[in-house]
């Protein structure tokens, strides 16, 4: 072969191939203008009623196809194009972009002039003059084709071209129906046609244009020219110039060829292609086509940000929580089919409750004091007392699929339906749910029992029966105390500030295991973290049911609301992106309790600030707080929980998967010989809380007067004092003209009195 015939290596972004030209009779060209027809070309234009000459089988295949097209249904529908949605927090900062296609849809008006000409002028430049079908591109194709000998021009009109990406994406993630949508089949075209012939009856030369510049995908997961604005240039689609609409109207033929990051020469001859077509069309000067094809591509690339493993801040499990919240609230639809239509559809701004302060204060204090790569994680959920809101959600193991950096998509945060585990026990963090109940049941708060160091679990009436204890006497069959130097008598303040367990149990005897079970269900235990139900067994006050960090947050949300719950609500409002609202469901809030009993038990864990087990969790202003810790046997699990009046947060601090027991453990680069709540989760609630209510009002909740108990006879600190039973209510004698017990107090008059004996910290 001599130099002259060899084929030169091509560029990527070379459309056409030279080949020796040959001369083609009248009739080869008859020939390839039918081998044009049967790829479907000129299918419906044929139809249409457009008559060339050509061989008798071109008739009969019109004949045949004018009955097809005859049997199309005309009721072209486009369906709402799939958008990203939008997750902003309560700021309006954004947290996440989420979509199935990264897809913003924009009005003609939001569209830079440039890009609207350059499209068109590539794509199809009589746009404007031709109806559906374009004859003269026709009969210019045919020209074209014939002369090289292949097919290497179309004739598919811009609005044909619409119609095709309508199909695609009505198909979906659907791989056979995406394959069946793009089959260049003679069928399949003619549909296309009477589609656009019937789209060019109803809708405007202008609309069509700006829903295809919207619908049309330009490489690198963009799909519409304002994502396509946003990957290539960060910018908006309306501040695009010249040279950067020309690039990126030439990527629609072919992104993967003209990709500017793989081949920037392909795409920049591309581009100058573009130019010309503008000069042609006289939709630019010379000069201004110039001055285009001297500027570089200019990219300023962002790789596309998708889901939640993008989010900022430690966010990521708390936009997988909204994510979960649209796919299960009825709001959002009848069913699950539905709810997952709206999301996946997308196109939504989400606006949450998330507040990007209390956020970062929650995530610098579990990620400062337990380090990713720890034996045991920690995590912490905020929520707004009174309203439900979630105002903060972290945790140490960062958003992710990759283990090898402790990575992990689990929200422990969260109940398994939310996206969460199987949840954790609380310990003692369950306790002032017993007393909620106990005081609701009439129980007085200066009550009082016996409270053993042990003792065996006693028979308990639950909801449809009783509880019997088949194993008096054994070990599995008894309760102790958690220091031997706990031995009673102790009234309710004592009892839940030392956090003794007999007293608890004692207390759930007199009022029976189905009014603690459901003042748990009023205050949001609806059921174990897993989704299963609650069990009526006596170890239930004792906190040995798995739950997760949000549902105790909201507990004791509930104590500083006085008594009023709200369920969860992660977010405020949604809007489309065409600025309508989409209903989202109220708060949910409810009276659970009187005033009076939430009273007492803030005044009670307030006492366990103060005199008891998390007395050494002052806040930084030292405003006045409430809280309770927890610790499960083995140390697997600890927490505290805990409240201003406008604050509720809880901590968990445990290992969620091999349950490793926390003893002799390094957390956070310091050495512990055990975990306690107060000396493990504390700390962690104590840093976050104090950075949180910084700039808000000290708001302080109602309390009441609770009176000491009788002081213990030295001698004997476990004897009964004088005038008490064992097991029954016994108010406390408070000293005259003192208030009265359960009387409403008002704020504290200064900094909190501490005990000048350390309660022993494994009493949680």
């Amino acid at each position: 072969m001599s130099p002259k015939s060899r084929i030169p290596a091509q560029d990527p972004g070379d459309t056409w191939v030279p080949r020796p030209r040959r001369r083609e009779s009248p009739l080869g060209m008859v020939g390839h203008a039918v081998t044009f027809l049967g790829s479907s070309v000129l299918g419906g234009v044929l139809l249409a009623g457009i008559v060339l000459p050509a061989a008798g089988a071109v008739g009969l295949g019109a004949k045949n196809g004018a009955e097809s097209f005859e049997n199309i249904p005309d009721d072209f529908k486009t369906p709402p194009l799939t958008q990203a949605t939008q997750i902003f927090d309560a700021k309006g900062g954004l947290i996440a972009k989420v979509y199935e296609r990264d897809r913003t849809v924009i009005p003609a008006d939001q569209m830079s002039p440039f890009m609207r000409h350059a499209q068109v002028d590539i794509e199809d430049a009589r746009f404007y003059e031709h109806g559906a079908v374009d004859l003269k591109g026709i009969l210019r194709a045919i020209t074209k084709n014939a002369e090289s000998g292949a097919t290497v021009q179309g004739a598919s009109t811009l609005t044909q071209q619409y119609v095709k990406n309508v199909n695609v994406e009505k198909a979906g993630d659907d791989p056979v129906a995406v394959a069946e949508a793009q089959r260049k089949t003679l069928g399949r075209k003619i549909q296309e046609l009477k589609y656009a012939i019937k789209l060019e009856e109803d809708l405007p030369k202008d609309q069509i244009l700006t829903n295809y510049l919207n619908i049309t995908f330009y490489g690198h997961q963009a799909y519409g020219i304002e994502a396509a604005a946003q990957r290539y240039f960060s910018k908006d689609a309306k501040d695009l110039t010249l040279p950067e609409a020309a690039m990126l109207a030439g990527l629609v033929q072919n992104p993967s060829q003209y990709d500017p990051k793989l081949h920037p020469v392909a795409a920049q001859k591309r581009r100058d292609t573009v130019i010309d077509k503008m000069v042609e069309n006289r939709h630019i000067t010379a000069d201004q086509a110039r001055e285009a094809k001297a500027a570089p591509l200019g990219l300023r690339y962002r790789d596309p940000q998708n889901g939640c493993i993008t989010a900022r801040a430690g966010m990521g499990f708390f936009c997988d929580y909204v994510r979960h919240v649209v796919k299960q609230d009825p709001v959002f639809g009848k069913n699950a089919a539905d709810r997952k239509k709206l999301w996946d559809q997308g196109g939504l701004n989400i606006y949450t409750t998330m507040d990007p302060e209390k956020q970062a204060a929650a995530q610098k204090a579990v990620s400062e004091r337990v380090f990713v790569t720890d034996p045991v994680s920690a995590a912490m959920t905020m929520v707004e007392p009174g309203t439900g809101k979630i105002l903060a959600m972290a945790q140490t193991r960062p958003y992710g699929l990759d283990k090898e950096k402790n990575e992990t998509v689990v929200n422990y945060n969260v109940d398994a339906a939310m996206g969460g585990g199987v949840g954790f026990q609380p310990g003692s963090n369950f306790k002032p749910i017993v007393a909620a109940a106990a005081l609701e049941a009439g129980l007085p708060p200066t009550q009082r029992y016996d409270s053993p160091n042990r003792m065996d679990w006693p028979t308990m009436k639950t909801c449809d029966g009783t509880w019997k204890n088949l194993s008096k006497g054994k070990k599995e069959g008894t309760i102790p105390n958690e220091s031997p130097r706990e031995v009673g008598p102790y009234e309710l303040k004592e009892a839940m500030a030392l956090s003794v367990n007999t007293y608890f149990v004692q207390m759930e005897q007199e009022i029976g295991l189905c009014a603690v079970k459901q003042m748990a269900n009023k205050l949001g235990v609806a059921g174990k973290a897993s989704g299963e139900p609650l069990q009526e067994l006596p170890a239930l006050g004792l906190g040995t049911q798995e739950v997760s960090p949000l549902v105790m947050a909201d507990v004791y949300a509930s104590f500083a609301a006085r008594g009023t719950y709200c369920a969860p609500v992660a977010i405020n409002r949604i809007s489309t992106v065409d600025g309508k609202d989409v209903p989202v469901a109220p708060a949910k809030c409810d009276r659970v309790m009187s005033e009076s009993t939430a009273d007492v038990v803030n005044s009670v864990l307030l006492g366990v600030t103060e005199k008891g087990t998390a007395k050494d969790l002052n806040l930084d202003d030292n405003r006045q707080i409430a809280g309770k810790t927890g610790t499960t046997d083995e140390k697997k699990s600890a927490w505290f929980s805990g409240y201003t009046g406008n604050l509720a947060a809880s901590v968990w601090l445990g290992s969620p998967g091999t349950k490793v027991p926390m003893k002799n453990i390094r957390i956070g680069g310091h050495y512990q010989d055990e975990v306690f709540g107060a000396t493990g989760p504390g700390p962690i609630w104590q840093q976050a809380m104090s950075d949180a209510v910084r700039t808000m009002p000290d708001k302080e909740f109602p309390t009441v007067y609770i009176p000491d108990p009788p002081k213990r006879d030295p001698e004997n600190p476990s004897g009964t004092p004088s005038g008490s039973g064992s097991g029954t209510a016994q108010p406390g004698s408070p000293q005259s003209g003192s208030p009265q017990p359960g009387r409403p107090q008002p704020g504290r008059p200064g900094g909190k009195p501490h005990n000048t004996t350390p309660p022993d910290p494994s009493d949680e």
